[in-house]
């Protein structure tokens, strides 16, 4: 099976389904992980940290292309242990990508539906704080409207911790559980590879908050870890 995974930021992925995706690696799906904003430039930082300022120069331009480049190497690595080697990068706008327009996104993504002619897309949910995770919702569902050539069957999304769980006023609602007690050890593993986008504990991003999590959502579901999913879409 065609399975089709787009995330705004190089972590994303691992952050909400790694267990999952290596669980479908596993199962000999054939997979592809597609990341469209570079994850870095929005913090305006030359230390991997938020700094609250907008303006850059160009020195500060200059370091954050080459933690862009870290970062995609650290992708290639997390995901290399979920054993997924097909990705591809982009580069629109970290955190800005509600400037750009949701055709501009929507096309991109109907163009890479009909190269790799997916047949599940998992993606962002929409109840999100992050701007790129909405967008990316939004051109998705656009991109997979059930028109008659519509080859793809599912659209499903999935939390990101430091993001969704924080959009208090509408929260994620998970109709789907996967079992991933076999695979968190390679989600921790995963994650660890991002070694500039770890947080200590408590934060959402850090090893202990991602085992606290599956275990929580495999507590809803009756598994010791689990992985939560909502179902947008299911063309039988």
């Amino acid at each position: 099976m065609k399975i089709l995974v787009i995330v705004a930021h190089p972590d994303d992925e691992v952050l909400g389904m790694g267990g999952t995706l290596k669980k479908l690696s596993s199962q000999k799906n054939n997979i592809k992980v597609v990341f469209l904003a570079t994850g870095i430039s929005a913090r305006r930082s030359d230390e991997y940290l938020n700094h609250p300022t907008y303006k850059t120069d160009t020195n500060l331009t200059k370091i954050m292309k080459k933690q862009i480049q870290k970062l995609q190497l650290d992708a290639k690595k997390a995901l290399k242990i979920l054993d997924i080697e097909n990705i591809d990068f982009f580069e629109f706008p970290d955190n800005e990508m509600d400037t750009v327009s949701n055709l501009e996104i929507t096309k991109t993504i109907e163009k890479l539906i009909l190269e790799f002619k997916p047949e599940i897309i998992y993606t962002h949910t929409k109840n999100d704080v992050n701007v790129d995770h909405r967008a990316i919702f939004n051109a998705t569902i656009t991109a997979t409207r059930p028109t008659t050539n519509q080859r793809v069957k599912k659209v499903i999304c999935f939390e990101v911790p430091s993001s969704s769980e924080w959009n208090f006023d509408e929260t994620f609602s998970p109709n789907i559980f996967i079992d991933i007690k076999k695979e968190l050890p390679y989600k921790i593993r995963a994650i660890k590879a991002y070694k500039n986008e770890l947080r200590k504990f408590p934060h959402p991003r850090s090893p202990e908050a991602l085992d606290a999590i599956a275990k929580r959502w495999g507590s809803v579901s009756g598994y010791e870890a689990a992985e939560a999913f909502e179902l947008i879409r299911d063309l039988q």
